[in-house]
């Protein structure tokens, strides 16, 4: 899994294979990214485990400590320890971690506070997840060399896509790119496939549905605006 925003629970309730065995890497710890995970109804059963991969925290003692002060009364009627589930926290940064047979890569990317991109490799096929990126500044486009390095040659490339052109404008600092710059990053990377996600709030359908039919006719790599139960097949 990738964070752990209010889509968790509806992914949860789907996990019918007892017992549950999961690994969920966190971008950053922003309120959007973790306030699913006391709902994710896997761990509201005993024997049922997840291991949690987050950026490490500068000004905090750890991840651990940072989600405690996030579910505790008066926030949270409950603490972490109080759900049936086992949760185990990892602290990362560079680095590379194995889950089974699949490489997850981490580097940090730009945005506002630690946060990290990933790069899932397994028997050929990669997926990169780049949720929160800051693009560099108005009409500019470059990136870091771990933004390269996660992107690179990818078979899909989750990313990013907050703002339309003109609404970034007003927006720059905001920790989040353009449509624009999310496609531009796909295709300097040489990615197959772009999902667009992470959309403002107020993108309606039909502002989305054009910007997926405008792509569709016009983007090189191949560009599909994510919406939540796609489901996309890599590989043969």
């Amino acid at each position: 899994m990738f964070d752990l925003g209010t889509g968790a629970r509806y992914f949860g309730l789907g996990c019918s294979a007892q017992p549950f065995r999961g690994s969920c890497f966190v971008s950053h710890l922003h309120w959007d990214h973790v306030q699913g995970l006391p709902f994710f109804p896997p761990l509201l059963q005993l024997g049922n485990e997840i291991d949690i991969y987050a950026p490490e925290q500068v000004e905090h003692e750890s991840v651990a400590a940072v989600v405690d002060t996030m579910l505790c009364p008066p926030l949270f009627p409950v603490g972490v320890a109080d759900l049936p589930g086992t949760i185990r926290f990892h602290d990362i940064g560079n680095e590379e971690v194995r889950v089974g047979e699949v490489t997850v890569t981490a580097r940090y990317i730009p945005h506002i506070g630690n946060t990290l991109g990933y790069r899932l490799d397994w028997n050929g096929i990669s997926v990169a997840y780049l949720s929160d990126h800051q693009q560099p500044g108005v009409d500019i486009y470059e990136m870091t060399d771990g933004v390269k390095e996660l992107c690179d040659g990818v078979d899909l490339l989750i990313h990013d896509a907050q703002y339309t052109r003109g609404e970034f404008v007003g927006r720059a600092a905001w920790g989040h790119c353009s449509i624009d710059y999310a496609i531009w990053v796909g295709k300097a990377t040489g990615a197959r496939t772009v999902a667009l996600f992470h959309h403002d709030p107020m993108h309606d359908d039909g502002l989305l549905d054009t910007v997926a039919s405008i792509c569709g006719r016009h983007c090189n790599p191949n560009v599909v605006v994510a919406r939540e139960g796609l489901t996309l097949q890599l590989g043969g």
